[in-house]
């Protein structure tokens, strides 16, 4: 009878821990979706950008203007700052740390660098990253 408790047990293990992606899944996850991001900023396509965010007036944008709420607000501020191609360029991200804070959150830092015809920039960024109806959404956002 223990043997067959051991082995049920064993089968009970196996099958919650399938069933939940593992860390490096959750940041292959958000990786993509930063990819997804870029590629969409570099087109001048910022409403494509703004799917990775979450899309709720809980959405919070922190910049050198000060906070941003709601996911309307912060696509409203992306476009007014970066009204044309010249402006949006190409970007790319140096993600310098991703970590767990939750099973469903996640930290990312890292530096942006736009590079285009009015002036190239860079800065650095902290997004906070949360597991919302099964994707991963920017549910935070500080740049600089």
């Amino acid at each position: 009878m223990k043997k067959y408790i051991l082995i049920l047990c064993a089968i009970i293990i196996s099958q919650v821990s399938l069933g939940q992606p593992t860390e490096q899944e959750d940041k292959d996850a958000i990786q993509a979706v930063l990819k997804a991001q870029r590629l969409a900023w570099s087109d001048n396509n910022i409403e494509a950008f703004m799917e990775g965010y979450w899309k709720s007036d809980s959405l919070k944008f922190y910049g050198s203007n000060g906070v941003t709420y709601g996911w309307e607000n912060t696509l409203e501020r992306y476009k007014q700052a970066y009204p044309t191609a010249d402006h949006t360029g190409t970007l790319s991200f140096k993600i310098n740390d991703i970590s767990k804070i939750t099973e469903d959150a996640y930290y990312v830092m890292g530096e942006f660098h736009l590079k285009r015809n009015v002036g190239n920039a860079t800065g650095i960024f902290m997004i906070i990253f949360k597991r919302i109806d099964g994707e991963w959404k920017i549910i935070a956002d500080t740049s600089s």
